[in-house]
């Protein structure tokens, strides 16, 4: 669990009678009395603060604590920052899907991947096209095939039920081209394929 900054024990706030004291040099000054603590700490004209509450005895860092907890802070954004969620995209297709279809969707895929998203593929079967899954997995391959310069394959393809799913993240190549070039955006005003029509009012 991330420990805030104001859940730190600073100078007579701290209750141990004993600590173990790390100075204002770095250097372990092994177990001493709060009050000699607070004599080293207030003779280097720092803070003693309690790092460690739960050892036993606590551990305690003399410091300047206004630098002490700018640090912190900015430790804890930035562990929030590599934290973020990715976003998922996700396209969709049908089995037997046209070349012109698959093609349009691999365009936005790649946009999506240059963009540092990640993106799900998804091949849903009807009725008896479940019995003809060769043709979905060679459609998934040859996507990951094209995308492969900027992307991975972070979930092979599996079923899930009457879907066939795939995940593709970005890679370093994604990120060297995103520095590079502006990923173009689909164009949202041409006219979608029958196919992606027929998805969209399921």
């Amino acid at each position: 669990m991330q420990i805030s900054t104001s859940d730190y024990r600073v100078n007579r706030a701290i209750r141990a009678k004993e600590v173990r004291l790390i100075d204002g040099d770095g250097e372990n000054r092994g177990v001493v009395s709060i009050e000699e603590a607070l004599r080293i700490a207030e003779a280097a004209g720092l803070d003693l603060v309690e790092v460690a509450a739960n050892s036993k005895p606590p551990v305690c860092r003399v410091v300047n604590y206004g630098k002490f907890t700018y640090e912190r802070t900015k430790k804890e954004r930035e562990a929030r920052k590599a934290q973020k969620k990715i976003e998922i995209k996700e396209i969709r297709l049908r089995p037997k899907t046209t070349e012109h279809h698959r093609g349009f969707k691999t365009k936005a895929a790649r946009g999506w991947l240059l963009e540092g998203k990640k993106v799900r593929v998804r091949i849903r079967f009807r009725g008896r096209e479940r019995d003809y899954p060769e043709i979905a997995l060679q459609d998934l391959k040859e996507i990951a095939a094209e995308l492969q310069d900027v992307s991975f394959i972070e979930q092979a393809p599996a079923f899930e039920g009457r879907t066939l799913l795939m995940v593709l993240a970005p890679n370093e190549g994604a990120a060297k081209a995103a520095q590079v070039e502006k990923p173009e955006a689909a164009d949202t005003n041409q006219e979608q394929p029958a196919e992606e029509l027929e998805e969209a009012a399921e």
